[in-house]
This record gives structure tokens, C-alpha cells and sequence, in this order.
């Protein structure tokens, strides 16, 4: 199916991005742990040059393993995202978004006061409730 340029574009990006993010934490991570599982991951492979200028990271084999996953990871979500399937609900998502009536601000507020409202509310009746029955139950079946 042929997309136009611009459909759903935001929606696409939105979630390109936030996966390829978690994708970076987890190649993160990876590097982190590679050298604790094989020694010879930690060690630099140009012995006089053992940092990237500029950079600071350790070349090292780690370093490459984790590129190389980053790499591969981003291009198949890339591809996963461009199969018709998942692309059309992105641009259902970002269509659907269209059509919401969003909350003002001041509306927000009042409807946040509201929710907070009845949450100590509820917090205090629970409370006394629970007090007044442990009291209640202390008194009858311990007969105190």
C-alpha cells in the first residue's frame, strides 16, 4: 500500500523513537555486562590506543558487539514498522488523536482537584472506619 509523505507521520515517529531509545538502554546495559562474562570483551583492541578520542569509550570488543546490535536492532524496527500492518495502525492512532477533544487547562485542574478531593476522602473514611472497627472488634472479642 503506497503512504503519503506526511501520514501518520507523528505517530510513526513517536514510536520509532521510543522503542529505539529502550533499544539503546538495552545495548547499554549489554555493554556493561559483556566484559563481566568474557574478560577478553573488556579488553581494548588496539593496546597503544585504548580509548576513542573525543569520546572516551574503550574500543574494545564490547563496544563492537553492542554497535552491532544497536545497529541491526534499529534497522528491523525500522522495517517492522514499515510493514503495512503496523504502519496503518500508527496512522489510525495518529487519526483517531485527531479527533479528540482535549481539556483546557483549566479543566484539567478542576477535574485533578476533584480526583484529589475524593481520594483523602476516601483515605479518611477508610481510616476511621478501620479504626472504629479494630476498636469495635477489641472490644467484643477480647472483651477489653
Amino acid at each position: 500500500m503506497a503512504y503519503k509523505k506526511d501520514q501518520g507521520r507523528l505517530a510513526r515517529m513517536a514510536a520509532y523513537w521510543s522503542l529505539a531509545l529502550l533499544i539503546l538502554y538495552g545495548c547499554q546495559s549489554l555493554y556493561t555486562m559483556l566484559p563481566t562474562w568474557s574478560e577478553g570483551l573488556g579488553k581494548p583492541l588496539i593496546e597503544s590506543q585504548p580509548k576513542i578520542p573525543i569520546l572516551g569509550w574503550a574500543l574494545n570488543p564490547a563496544l563492537l558487539i553492542c554497535g552491532l546490535v544497536l545497529a541491526a536492532s534499529w534497522f528491523v524496527l525500522y522495517r517492522w514498522q514499515q510493514t503495512p500492518k503496523v504502519a496503518d495502525l500508527l496512522i489510525d492512532t495518529e487519526i483517531e488523536l485527531t479527533k479528540v477533544t482535549w481539556p483546557t487547562m483549566s479543566d484539567a485542574v478542576n477535574s485533578s482537584l476533584v480526583v484529589v478531593g475524593v481520594v483523602l476522602f476516601l483515605m479518611a473514611f477508610l481510616a476511621g472506619m478501620d479504626a472504629m472497627l479494630g476498636w469495635w472488634t477489641t472490644r467484643v472479642l477480647l472483651g477489653k
